[in-house]
This record gives structure tokens, C-alpha cells and sequence, in this order.
């Protein structure tokens, strides 16, 4: 379970992404991971979930950023794929 800040920091970034960026995103960019820094509402293209996180690390180093993958419910999965 994420702690209350961990989870308004989700929260603010899932917004922002709807809000402003996923119409967007999702025309040109795919399948790429999206890393939003919700203070300022910069966001951060990655072809993998690293190339995304370090883009925002090295813009944010003392900020909480939240990923997610443009037009996919979820950034990563876990688990196993049932076919």
C-alpha cells in the first residue's frame, strides 16, 4: 500500500496525464513509458521505464515523479500472462 504522499503524487501525475498530455502522447508516442514530475508538471519520454525514471531523476533529483506507459492501463506488469 502506497503511503498518502506516495499516493498523491500518483494521483496528481495520473491527472496531469489525462488532462493535458494523453490525447497527445498517445498519437506519437505508443508504448513509450511517461515520467511526470507533478510539482512542476514536466514529463519525461523514454523508450524503456529506466530511460524515462532517469530523465526525471537527473531534472528532479530530490522529487517525486510517477511513470506510467503511454496507452496502457499500467507501466509494468507482474504475474503471469494467461493465453
Amino acid at each position: 500500500m502506497l503511503t498518502d504522499e506516495l499516493q498523491r503524487v500518483a494521483d496528481r501525475a495520473k491527472r496531469l496525464y489525462e488532462e493535458k498530455h494523453r490525447q497527445t502522447l498517445e498519437e506519437s508516442h505508443m508504448g513509450a513509458f511517461v515520467c511526470i514530475e507533478p510539482e512542476s508538471g514536466d514529463f519525461f519520454l523514454g523508450r524503456t521505464f529506466d530511460d524515462a525514471v532517469n530523465q526525471a531523476i537527473d531534472a528532479y533529483p530530490d522529487r517525486l515523479t510517477h511513470t506510467l506507459r503511454v496507452g496502457h492501463a499500467a507501466a509494468l506488469h507482474l504475474g503471469t500472462v494467461i493465453q
